[in-house]
């Protein structure tokens, strides 16, 4: 159920910040112990990082799905949790989370107001935007062939592409791209990538191949086009030698720019932008405050969205176990308890 009037206020067992995919797998969780959740996001669409940035990202580390595009398992994650009818207000932010009696009231930009007994923050990394590459003319080309994020592959359908950048999102694009662009061609200033093992190697692989373009050790220096549209890349190395890389669109994948916004202002205890919490539960330092994925943070974390479900589950049997002390939870496997009705 989508709610994204303004103005509103609702009841419910549980409010979750965030509906990326640990936000939705979260509310399937909940549902599984029988607790409502309603659900806020400042997107105006579920999916968080997987939809706004990236559906056609393939994601290889999902359990069960050798490969998944992110669109596809934001609408598995959103079918998943549909039984359990939670309530979704999106395009808003929460702006205000202060006690309210036994539990919380969560206030959005939009004057929705939604009082609950526990609060699960699964906001990723918070606000987020591009960290942009400081090269002249840049704004110009924004939109047109410079790129910070892909949500259609086709876009690039023989197109001649210039990736920049040794992160995950720069390997995993290349593998994805030289499927169907003429070129692809991928900047970084040195040969080790800090991607997956597997995919670097098959990286690699497609470079021995001449499916792939390595331009190392190389980093972004200059862009040649009229009117917003490239002619080509410049590159350099740090000795000051250059090379020009005829492309058409240009994809500088340096990570993002992210700021917690108004969930610094609530009190939490944070290290390093993360919201410090007990691993086995997910508790914050304010009782019935919970934080899972990206935003959570403990000794040994990894910031995987399979993490994160672990995570969803983990804080979901603690919210129950704080709401009924009196009434243990008796562990069944989803096999046996099948889909409970709430």
């Amino acid at each position: 159920m989508r709610g994204v009037m303004g103005g509103s206020r609702h009841v419910s067992d549980v409010v979750v910040i965030g509906a990326g995919p640990v936000g939705l797998f979260a509310v399937f969780e909940c549902g599984m112990v029988g607790l409502r959740c309603q659900v806020i996001d400042a997107l105006d669409a579920v999916g968080g990082q997987c939809t706004a940035l990236y559906p056609e990202k393939p994601i290889y580390d999902i359990p069960g799905y050798p490969r998944i595009d992110a669109a596809d398992l934001v609408r598995n994650l959103e079918a998943q949790a549909a039984p359990f009818r939670p309530v979704y207000h999106l395009g808003q932010r929460v702006e205000r989370l202060e006690p309210s009696g036994n539990g919380w009231r969560v206030a959005t930009s939009r004057g929705v107001e939604v009082e609950a007994k526990a609060v699960v923050i699964a906001a990723g990394v918070g606000a987020f935007g591009p960290n942009r590459p400081p090269l002249a003319g840049i704004e110009a080309c924004e939109g047109r062939s410079v790129f910070y994020y892909v949500t259609r592959r086709e876009d690039f359908r023989g197109k001649r592409v210039v990736i920049a950048g040794g992160g995950d999102s720069a390997v995993d694009w290349a593998l994805s791209l030289q499927e169907v662009t003429a070129r692809v061609m991928v900047v970084h200033r040195r040969a080790k990538f800090r991607a997956a093992p597997e995919s670097e190697a098959r990286l690699k692989a497609l470079a021995a191949e001449g499916r792939i373009d390595l331009v190392v050790p190389y980093q972004l220096h200059g862009l040649e086009g009229d009117h917003g549209r490239l002619r080509a890349v410049v590159v350099a190395t740090l000795d000051g030698e250059t090379r020009r890389l005829p492309a058409d669109a240009l994809l500088p994948f340096y990570g993002l720019a992210t700021e917690l916004g108004p969930i610094a202002r609530w009190g939490l205890n944070l290290e390093r932008d993360l919201i410090v919490v007990e691993p086995s539960s997910c508790a914050t330092s304010a009782q019935g405050v919970y934080a899972v994925g990206d935003i959570a943070g403990y000794a040994g974390k990894l910031k995987l969205i399979l993490c994160g479900f672990s995570e969803a589950a983990m804080a979901a049997r603690a919210i129950y176990a704080r709401l009924h002390p009196e009434t243990p939870l008796h562990f069944e496997y989803s096999t046996t308890s099948g889909i409970p009705t709430i």
